[in-house]
C-alpha cells in the first residue's frame, strides 16, 4: 500500500491511499487453448534441453523448495480425449504426482491457491465461464482441489470445452461451480439423442465453504435461468448431499416443486421422476437427507 499526498485543502492535506491489487492468472490478458498448450510444450522442451537445475519453487503448502525439473512436472489434460489437446504444466513433489503445488501460466509458476483467486470485483456470485482460465479453474476444482475423500463421493469426468458452466465467486475466491446440459444438446458423441429439457448436470462446492447456503444459491440460479421452461432436470442418480439440498430448496420454494425432476438422458417421461413427490414418498433414504454436500449430483 502506497501513501500519497494528493492535494492541499486549506491548511490541511488530504491523504489518499492507493492499494496495489494483486493480479492473478484469471485477471491477466486472455489466452486461448492453443497458446496455453504451446507455452507448456515450449517450456517443457527448454527444461529437457537443460541438464542443470537452476530454478526452485518454494511451496507454502509443504514449506519446502521443489526443484523445477521434468521429473517433478506433469502435463494436465483439461478436456476429454476426443477434443483438441489443451494442456497445462503442474509442479508436484518428487514422490507424489497426484499433488499439485503450482501451475505454469503466463511464463511463470503460480501457486495453486493463486490460480483460484481473482482481484476483479466484477467476479462475485455466479458468473458464466467464458475464458480458458475460467475453464482451468473448473478443471482444478473438480479434478485437483476437491478429489473424493469420503465413501460415496463420485469423481468427476472431464468436462468438454463447450460445456455451459458458472463459477461461484466469494471474496475473490472460486468456491464452486455448476454445469448445464441444454435442451436440444446431444447427449453423447455416438448417438443422435438430444436432451429434452435443461438439466443441472454437475455441482461442486468446496468443502470448507459447504453448509453456507451456496447449494441453495446454485439451485435458485439454475431455476431462474430457465424461467420460461415448464420442467427442469437434475442428473440421476442424486447424491446424498444433493437430495438434502434440493429438499431444503423445495421447502422454501413451493413454486418449483412441480418443475424439478431427477432425469436420465435424454429426459423423456419414462426417464424422469418428480423429486418433491419422491421425497414425500420416502424414496430418498433418511441418511441421504443428512449427508454432506455433494461433489456431483449424479
Amino acid at each position: 500500500m502506497a501513501l500519497m499526498i494528493d492535494a492541499k485543502v486549506g491548511s490541511k492535506f488530504r491523504l489518499t491511499t492507493r492499494l496495489h491489487r494483486a493480479m492473478y492468472p484469471v485477471d491477466l490478458p486472455a489466452v486461448d487453448d492453443a497458446e496455453l498448450t504451446s507455452a507448456s510444450e515450449n517450456y517443457l522442451a527448454s527444461l529437457n534441453a537443460t541438464h542443470s537445475c537452476n530454478e526452485l519453487f518454494r511451496s507454502l503448502l509443504t514449506s519446502k523448495e521443489i526443484a523445477v525439473t521434468p521429473a517433478n512436472i506433469r502435463q494436465l489434460q483439461l478436456f476429454e480425449d476426443e477434443h483438441p489437446a489443451c494442456t497445462v504444466l503442474a509442479l508436484h513433489p518428487p514422490h507424489d504426482q497426484t499433488q499439485v503445488l503450482a501451475l505454469y501460466l503466463h511464463k511463470k509458476w503460480w501457486p495453486l491457491d493463486d490460480v483460484l483467486q481473482t482481484s476483479s470485483e466484477a467476479r462475485s456470485g455466479l458468473q458464466p465461464v467464458q475464458s480458458i482460465m475460467e475453464r482451468l479453474i473448473v478443471f482444478l476444482l473438480s479434478q485437483v482441489v476437491e478429489r473424493p475423500q469420503l465413501h460415496g463421493e463420485v469423481s468427476f469426468s472431464l468436462h468438454p470445452p463447450t460445456e455451459t458452466c458458472k463459477v461461484l465467486w466469494k471474496d475473490g475466491q472460486a468456491v464452486g461451480f455448476y454445469t448445464i446440459k441444454h435442451k436440444g444438446r446431444l447427449c453423447d458423441s455416438w448417438s443422435s439423442r438430444c436432451y429434452l429439457l435443461p438439466v443441472l448436470d454437475t455441482v461442486l462446492v468446496r468443502r470448507r465453504y459447504r453448509r453456507r447456503g451456496f447449494g441453495l444459491q446454485i439451485l435458485h440460479d439454475f431455476c431462474s435461468s430457465f424461467s420460461s421452461e415448464e420442467f427442469l432436470g437434475v442428473s440421476s442418480p442424486l447424491s446424498s448431499g444433493m437430495a438434502a439440498v434440493i429438499r431444503k430448496f423445495l421447502q422454501q420454494h413451493e413454486e418449483h416443486r412441480a418443475r424439478l425432476y431427477e432425469v436420465e438422458a435424454p429426459g423423456g417421461w419414462s426417464q424422469r421422476r418428480n423429486i418433491w413427490l419422491n421425497i414425500q414418498l420416502g424414496r430418498y433414504a433418511s441418511e441421504q437427507m443428512n449427508g454432506p454436500f455433494p461433489l456431483r449430483p449424479l
